[in-house]
């Protein structure tokens, strides 16, 4: 349930197609919580003027399933975690630390662990949190689309999911977790009072300028990438996502126009991407090509960003378990893709890679620039 980009394949079906599926059991009298409702008196953050553009990657850790079908809780192998060792040496060969943010079935087989352990244990990578409801005990919610997103969870189940998973990532790798990603970016206004009282100090959910509310997740659509700090002391680091071509400056505004009903029967998005006159564009190697990439970094480095996170997912490893790797071939391609924008970053941008955690934690200790 994560669109990429317009007129790329999405995690899941179209919005319409969705909506109007017999197991779409979206409450009557349940709405969408507002966006602005879920972080009250949240502190910006400022990052420190001394730091160079700094990269981030978070790799979203999961079992395959079928992104086009509804959850099935029984659906939980995790073969592609088999093919992560190629992945890992695209950043071994940086110097690069990644955040592999792990969900119940992943924490749960010892296959996966072998894998993941050593690298976390000799400090090659940090291991996080990432929850999926419909595989993640207790599962006693209603298993269809609108539940999938645990903002729309009972609060107190949604609690003891993440319970549930923390306790789980300890057993198995040693360490609580302290990074966190709702799976669908279901973040609710719950969750990081949840996650501060379970110790996580970091959260990536936000995915700036998109609106997952008609599939019943968030309304990010007024969110930019700035970090802040919740009331709950949780740092927030949104996914970079930026406007490109002639009319980026506004992109904020003009583009949820185009993302209406009417603009999409009229593929108004992809039709201002040809142009090159509008285009959304997130740092990932899933429905992005390098340019596409480049031209992301050169976006946010205009407007002032110096951090940035990429993000993708483990299925994208095993061929045809996405649309966006569906042979070996383009398995290769995926990889080169993440290399060249990484060496991208380190030699043309001047940037260097950095550590979530010990992002956050600088954030922090940076201290906050405005309450909102």
């Amino acid at each position: 349930m994560d669109a990429v980009r317009s007129g790329t394949p999405d995690r899941g079906v179209e919005t319409d197609r969705l909506t109007s599926d017999p197991r779409w059991t979206k409450p009557d009298l349940m709405e969408v919580e507002p966006s602005s409702r879920l972080f009250p008196d949240r502190r910006l953050l400022s990052v420190p003027k001394d730091w160079p553009p700094t990269l981030l990657v978070v790799i979203d850790t999961e079992e395959e399933f079928d992104w086009a079908a509804p959850p099935d809780p029984g659906r939980r192998s995790v073969t592609n975690v088999q093919h992560l060792p190629l992945l890992q040496a695209v950043f071994d060969r940086a110097g690069l630390v990644p955040a592999y943010l792990v969900d119940h079935p992943i924490a749960t087989t010892p296959e996966a662990l072998a894998i993941l352990r050593p690298w976390a244990d000799s400090g090659r990578c940090e291991i996080g949190a990432h929850l999926h409801p419909w595989v993640n005990p207790p599962v006693e919610e209603t298993i269809d689309y609108w539940h999938a997103f645990a903002c729309n969870l009972p609060p107190e189940l949604e609690r003891r999911k993440l319970e549930t998973l923390t306790d789980a990532i300890q057993d198995s790798f040693g360490a609580a977790p302290t990074i966190f990603k709702a799976g669908g970016y279901g973040i609710g206004r719950h969750t990081t009072g949840f996650l501060a009282g379970l110790g996580y100090k970091v959260d990536s959910s936000i995915v700036p300028y998109t609106d997952f509310s008609a599939l019943g997740g968030p309304d990010f659509g007024a969110w930019t990438g700035r970090p802040f700090l919740t009331k709950e002391g949780i740092v927030e680091i949104p996914l970079s996502v930026h406007f490109a071509g002639g009319l980026a400056v506004h992109g904020p505004r003009l583009f949820p126009v185009l993302q209406r009903p009417a603009g999409q029967r009229l593929r108004l998005p992809g039709i201002a991407a040809r142009l090159t006159l509008l285009e959304r564009l997130r740092l990932s190697p899933e429905g992005h090509s390098l340019d596409d990439m480049k031209r992301l970094t050169k976006a946010g480095l205009a407007g002032g960003e110096q951090l940035f996170m990429m993000t993708l997912h483990s299925s994208s490893l095993l061929p045809g378990s996405t649309s966006y790797v569906r042979t070996i071939d383009e398995r290769s391609a995926f990889l080169q893709r993440i290399e060249d924008y990484i060496h991208f970053f380190l030699d043309k941008v001047g940037g260097r890679t950095g550590v979530v955690s010990e992002a956050a934690a600088a954030l922090a200790a940076h201290g906050a620039a405005e309450t909102t």
